[in-house]
């Protein structure tokens, strides 16, 4: 009598073969072959009259399994050569390490899977069709790969990253101004996917993300320290804190007129000075700054005409026009074209009158090293009273702000 097939089990598996499948019947002692379609197995268990276990050739398809005897051949039932299933993408693809979280993993080949791994961590799971599933990530660190297996076989694998709690080290910088608006960089690790980085109670602009660093427009706030957080979906940092600072004021200079050229030191009084890190005379910057304390500071004036203001910049902004007198004066060196008379007695007491240009600010008149009296009538014109002299010329030179004026001749008669 011909062999019978009842069942096979499983009744599927991958195009690669290998599955061992259970072959239930009767008639099948004396079985000679076992075949897969046309295909005959390589091997094969005879376990009694009634059972079979046969390890399928590759295929593909549908095909039909028999069984042979030296009575005849069996019956026929269907075996189906399935593909594995195939992961395209798991999302959200980072999640904290305590697990819990809902991911969805689409694909193909889902129908009839029998268990999700994170690594080697077993995943609770529901298939929701052919390609999805949707999973509950079981705890875990770093990152590890994510496989479906179904009875065809196990997928192929993607990467899901376990996030610690973000962790920020330092800010930089850590201080600004009242108005914000300063680029900030927050420093870290596990800072991947923030969701919000607060200022105190006030939430900055995100503008850059990486896992270890983060850039952030600071938002406004009152002068004081604030404590800088970081969220993601992971859970809040430890905090850092950021120094919010009133923009510094200039009220005073000790030195309000200097020549062109530049060159003087030039001292500046006010508040919030500490942090001075530029200074301006008009668009000129200075050099040489000295910080004596919070009021006061100095520094060597750049070269520049007319009258400009003084403005001091610090973390927490550039100073503008206030109370006091920031402004400093550009003097042109003085200049002499003649002296009437350009001769006097040696007694002195002769009045001479100068003439020449940039003579407003004139503060000195000198014949040769003695010293004169004067008064500036006009920018073109210093009068001025001859000292007494030797017999012979003396130079005479004007002084301002500006500098020492050239020399002009003057005879100096018994």
């Amino acid at each position: 009598m011909s062999p019978v097939i009842s069942s096979i089990n499983p009744n599927h598996g991958p195009p690669v073969g290998g599955t061992a499948v259970t072959i239930n019947g009767s008639g099948f002692i004396g079985a000679t072959s076992v075949k897969f379609g046309t295909v005959p197995v390589s091997s094969f268990v005879l376990v009694s009259d009634s059972q079979i276990i046969a390890t399928s050739p590759a295929g593909t398809g549908s095909v039909a399994v028999t069984v042979l005897t030296l009575l005849g051949t069996s019956n026929s039932v269907t075996f189906t050569y399935a593909v594995p299933p195939a992961i395209i993408a798991v999302s959200p693809a980072s999640g904290p390490t305590g697990g819990g979280t809902t991911v969805t993993i689409n694909g193909a080949g889902f129908t009839g899977a029998t268990s999700v791994h994170f690594g080697s961590a077993s995943a609770p799971f529901m298939v929701v069709s052919d390609t999805q599933i949707s999973a509950t990530v079981p705890a875990g660190t770093g990152s590890v790969t994510v496989t479906v297996t179904t009875s065809a076989g196990t997928s192929n694998s993607v990467t899901y990253t376990y996030l610690g709690a973000p962790v920020i080290t330092s800010l930089t910088p850590n201080q600004g101004p009242t108005s914000g608006g300063n680029t900030v960089t927050i420093s870290g690790t596990n800072l991947s996917g923030v969701t919000s980085v607060l200022f105190g109670t006030h939430t900055a602009a995100l503008t850059a993300n990486t896992a270890s660093q983060i850039t952030v427009t600071a938002p406004a706030g009152a002068a004081q320290s604030v404590n800088v957080t970081v969220t993601t979906g992971v859970g809040t940092s430890n905090p850092l804190p950021y120094f919010y600072l009133m923009a510094p004021a200039v009220t005073g200079l000790n030195v309000t007129m200097g020549p062109t050229s530049g060159g003087n030191t030039v001292t500046l009084f006010g508040s919030g000075l500490a942090l001075t890190s530029a200074v301006h005379f008009g668009s000129a910057a200075a050099t040489d700054i000295t910080v004596i304390s919070d009021s006061q500071i100095t520094v060597t004036t750049p070269g520049g005409t007319g009258t400009v203001l003084v403005t001091a910049t610090t973390p927490g902004g550039t100073s503008t026009v206030g109370l006091g007198n920031a402004y400093y004066v550009y003097v042109a060196p003085p200049v002499i074209n003649s002296l009437g008379p350009a001769q006097g007695s040696v007694s002195g007491g002769n009045d001479v009158l100068i003439r020449g240009s940039n003579l407003t600010y004139t503060d000195a008149v000198s014949f040769g090293i003695a010293p004169a009296s004067f008064a500036a009538v006009a920018d073109t014109m210093v009068v001025a009273t001859s000292p007494a002299g030797a017999v012979g010329p003396a130079t005479v030179t004007v002084h301002s702000p500006g500098g020492t004026s050239n020399g002009a001749a003057f005879q100096y008669q018994p």
